[in-house]
């Protein structure tokens, strides 16, 4: 009998731990996750109605980890001015998301704040992603989401502008990587709905911003995929750029050609600089090319001064690629040897002859 019941004793202490493991793994109002805040109002004073706001805490992981981004000033409720401004005041207040609360408390002096939060999640979050389809998340996916605000406003509109449903990680991902609804509606308002959530936190990561599209737009690249803008803006691309090449001459030239002329230094000075010394009709590729082969404005300058007024871009590549450089035509002239021809200089310096 005693045999029996430390039998039914252990079955009850398995299924209790089972539980345990089981309610840990799923989200709710009572998942909790804490750290510290820091809040700065008044050092952004250039963006009206925007605060300053980290937030340090632990992960699962056994790291430690820090996020920092502007928040609404209204977000922060139960904070009044006053007592933000103060000499110095204890403060509690909320920071409300759609997957919980951030519980603050702390200090605040002269609008700079620091203290310690508490994450309560929401069962109602929850409960409303599993109406969705997703599945519930564990505490850890419940508390990043709150971080990222992660909000049911944006996951409709990533269902509105016909993304792919994406898993609790993904949705995790669009919040740590300042995807915002913002951001989704901004690119959605200037074409680009790029169908999966994978796509948009890659443009997000890479620096593709609405005020980079729409400048490029502007500038007449309307029809650039995500790829071609993730790659413009990671060769850096920029607009000015853009402008620059075709104060220069080089106007409405293809993407590709763009990013290969940033790639080899090709810059709207470079270009300028060689087109002052009279090289007015060079392509693109020419400017590429003599870039490439360290014929510098200052290389032509000097090769112009030696004598040689009316050499071609391939001339002067053949120039710097066999070290025929102005300070060895002039050593050449001071030791009487006049007259000579491109093609003779290039040999006598192909010779060893100084």
């Amino acid at each position: 009998m005693k045999r029996s019941t430390g039998i039914a004793r252990a079955v009850v202490a398995c299924l209790v731990a089972a539980l345990g493991v089981w309610l840990n793994s799923s989200a709710g109002a009572q998942s909790q996750f804490a750290g510290q805040w820091i809040i700065e109002l008044d050092s952004f004073k250039s963006v009206p109605g925007q605060v300053h706001i980290s937030l340090r805490y632990d992960n699962e992981g056994g790291g430690h980890s820090e996020t920092s981004h502007m928040i609404a000033r209204e977000q922060l409720q139960g904070l009044s001015e006053t007592q933000a401004m103060s000499p110095g005041s204890a403060v509690q207040f909320q920071i409300r998301r759609d997957a919980g609360a951030f519980n603050c408390e702390g200090w605040f002096r002269e609008g700079k704040g620091s203290g310690h939060f508490v994450f309560a999640g929401s069962q109602s979050y929850v409960s409303e992603l599993r109406r969705r389809g997703y599945e519930a998340p564990t505490g850890e996916q419940l508390f990043r989401l709150g971080l990222g605000d992660v909000s049911l406003a944006l996951i409709e509109e990533l269902r509105k502008q016909g993304y792919e449903r994406s898993d609790i990680n993904q949705l995790v991902r669009v919040g740590t990587h300042g995807v915002t609804i913002d951001y989704i509606r901004e690119i959605g308002a200037l074409g680009y709905r790029v169908g999966q959530v994978d796509k948009l936190v890659r443009m997000r990561d890479h620096g593709v911003t609405p005020d980079f599209i729409r400048d490029l737009q502007t500038l007449g690249y309307r029809e650039l995929s995500a790829d071609q803008l993730v790659r413009t803006r990671d060769h850096g691309v920029t607009p000015d750029f853009v402008r620059g090449l075709a104060e220069a001459g080089f106007r409405r030239i293809p993407i590709e050609d763009l990013v290969r002329a940033r790639d080899h230094d090709v810059t709207p000075d470079f270009i300028r600089g060689i087109r002052d010394l009279g090289h007015t009709n060079l392509s693109l590729e020419d400017s590429v090319r003599m870039r490439d082969h360290s014929v510098t404005p200052e290389f032509v300058k000097g090769i112009k001064q030696a004598g040689f007024d009316k050499i071609s871009a391939e001339e002067l590549v053949r120039c710097r690629d066999h070290g025929v450089t102005p300070e060895y035509i002039q050593k050449l002239r001071s030791r009487g040897v006049q007259n000579l021809t491109l093609d003779q200089i290039i040999r006598l310096r192909d010779h060893g002859i100084d």
